[in-house]
């Protein structure tokens, strides 16, 4: 029986330089100390409650996670979460490839965001050599060298380059580990299949990043923190380039979701913070936290104590903290992110508001503490 499948040798790849952007990294970034908007006195209040919260996690040494979309960091606001984790403030951010993918095209180039109905009309859209081949190569190498999604990318950006290992050094890892470690000897056979069907030269390649000092991902891997990406199968750019790996793929987004649940399982008495992110964060959460409090019921412990704030521009008449869940009748049921992580034990609010206004306020305020 046959399997049809797209070939994507037959596309044609457009340079990143060619295309068109909406957003430059230089002009439209945020400053730390740009005055928020559009808050109202009860905003302020559940933010200033938000702050106290971290500053005690902070002096507990428990979690303190930031959950983000793509537009976190596509509205410029990389200062912010770079500041946020300078200070000591983030213990963890965990994001989806897009923003991954915006962080890295704002440091390689100092532009992203496409046209997206434009691009696609002609064909065009996701289609860039840069950002295909140079993203899915550093996930290549670090699936082989034991990496995250995250720290592989965020690695390639701080390094300016990636280090291409021999060929005839790959198969001597994958023939030597081919029963003691399976996982480490099918990356190998992968790496080497891709860096001879590129025709790549042995040694470190050079990747310049001039606009580096705006990447996120790369200052949490200079620091040490804990960036995950928590990407899905297809929703990515590049997935379109031939350099794409599903392997390569699936074992660094697997390390950065174990390396997520090993920090929800320190969130007892942490925080939570969901920013603009429907999907992704609350279906990592849930799994997460149901794998950590298993652990921890054989260790007769449970987590109760986690503080929770979900913020997104969706307008939410609800009272989640009063009500409860609302029934299924009432659109309000329907707003994923909230319906999980009431469900999620713990302290869950609920915050009407655009990321920047946000984030900035929240910073700010615990500048303050």
């Amino acid at each position: 029986m046959s399997n049809p499948k797209f070939n994507r040798d037959r596309l044609v790849f457009k340079k990143l330089y060619e295309r068109k952007n909406k957003v430059n990294i230089v002009e439209d970034v945020v400053s730390i100390d740009r005055k928020p908007e559009n808050l109202t006195a009860d905003d302020w209040s559940l933010i200033e409650k938000s702050a106290r919260k971290m500053a005690s996690a902070k002096s507990d040494n428990r979690s303190v996670i930031l959950a983000f979309g793509a537009h976190t960091i596509k509205n410029g606001m990389t200062p912010l979460l770079i500041a946020l984790m300078r200070d000591g403030w983030i213990t963890h951010f965990a994001t989806n490839g897009a923003a991954i993918i915006h962080d890295w095209e704002f440091a390689y180039q100092g532009k992203s965001s496409e046209d997206v109905r434009g691009n696609v009309n002609k064909g065009e859209f996701g289609l860039w050599e840069e950002t295909g081949f140079y993203i899915n190569l550093a996930l290549a190498v670090g699936a082989y060298e034991g990496l995250g999604y995250g720290e592989s990318v965020g690695r390639m950006i701080s390094c300016e380059g990636l280090q291409i290992p021999d060929i005839t050094d790959l198969k001597e890892v994958a023939l030597r580990n081919i029963t003691s470690d399976p996982d480490l000897s099918a990356s190998a056979i992968e790496l080497s299949g891709l860096i001879n069907r590129l025709g790549l030269k042995k040694g470190f390649m050079v990747i310049p990043h001039p606009y580096k000092r705006y990447s996120v991902q790369a200052l949490a891997f200079d620091l040490g923190i804990p960036f995950t990406g928590h990407p899905m199968i297809g929703q990515d750019i590049i997935y379109c380039h031939p350099a794409n790996l599903g392997s390569a793929i699936g074992r660094t987004a697997l390390r950065d979701f174990l390396s997520f649940a090993d920090s929800i399982s320190n969130i007892d008495m942490g925080v939570y913070l969901s920013v603009g992110s429907a999907v992704m964060s609350p279906m990592i959460f849930e799994k997460s936290l149901s794998m950590a409090q298993n652990i921890k019921i054989q260790e007769k412990k449970h987590i109760d104590d986690h503080y929770m704030l979900v913020v997104d521009l969706a307008k939410a008449d609800w009272d989640w903290e009063k009500q409860g869940e609302p029934p299924v009748d009432n659109p309000a049921y329907y707003l994923r992110f909230c319906k999980t992580f009431s469900r999620m034990g713990g302290e869950m609010h609920y915050l009407t508001a655009d990321n920047r206004d946000f984030l900035l306020a929240l910073y700010q305020t615990l500048s303050k503490l």
